[in-house]
């Protein structure tokens, strides 16, 4: 084979490879549910027009990271709020925690980002770091943020974890508060508490147009509904 069809034929592998990625089958082409996005300054420019549009009718939802810890601050946060909200996504926030910071610290910096007046959907604690705290100590540690982020929002908010570190730190907590639990194989996760789970994060390598990179998406589960995780506005 000469050097001019080896060339040809590299171009014609990568043509066919590019269509493909642009046409990958994703969980919301094949099923009904209900989706949702989780999304913070890790996938970058995010072109939100185009998420929308691909949104309708197959995303719901998108939770956006406003803050981590006592001071960090999704440098994104703000514009992707903003821009999600002018697409048509219903949006909510979340502050992942860091056990050994000082509770009402960690809400200060949340509460100045996550402004009631942008939420669609309640506030989610993202808990997937022990900080080194034995169970006990980190729900302890928990419920405490969690109480100060209801007395602030007025709503219990969404709690958020991986299903192996639900089932080594959280069973048996917690159980006024919906959880999403991520899972990223097959078949649905399953708590060693029995726990009904209100959301599936199944994977954190999806695709969607407007996004150059993976996103984390989500579904509800069971007969679950947007209403349940609406957020009031008093």
């Amino acid at each position: 084979m000469n050097i001019k069809k080896i060339i040809i034929t590299i171009i014609a592998i990568c043509s066919l490879t590019s269509a493909h990625a642009q046409y990958i089958i994703e969980c919301e082409d094949t099923c009904n549910h209900i989706h949702g996005l989780d999304m913070s300054h890790y996938q970058g420019t995010v072109f939100w027009e185009a998420v929308g549009e691909v949104a309708n009718n197959k995303m719901y939802y998108v939770y956006l990271k406003a803050t981590e810890g006592a001071s960090n601050i999704d440098k994104r946060y703000l514009q992707n709020i903003e821009m999600a909200k002018r697409a048509g996504l219903k949006v909510g926030s979340y502050h992942f925690y860091r056990p050994r910071v000082p509770q009402d610290v960690q809400l200060r910096n949340f509460r100045a980002q996550c402004r009631p007046q942008d939420q669609d959907i309640i506030p989610m604690i993202d808990v997937e770091a022990s900080g080194g705290l034995s169970a006990t100590a980190l729900c302890d540690s928990l419920q405490k943020f969690l109480t100060l982020v209801e007395r602030e929002y007025k709503q219990k908010p969404l709690l958020y974890s991986g299903q192996n570190f639900y089932n080594q730190y959280l069973a048996g907590k917690f159980p006024a508060y919906k959880l999403m639990i991520a899972k990223y194989s097959n078949p649905e996760p399953v708590l060693i508490d029995g726990r009904d789970i209100f959301a599936w994060q199944y994977t954190g390598k999806g695709h969607i147009r407007g996004v150059n990179g993976y996103v984390d998406k989500s579904r509800l589960l069971g007969r679950h509904t947007m209403r349940e995780i609406r957020f009031v506005h008093r």
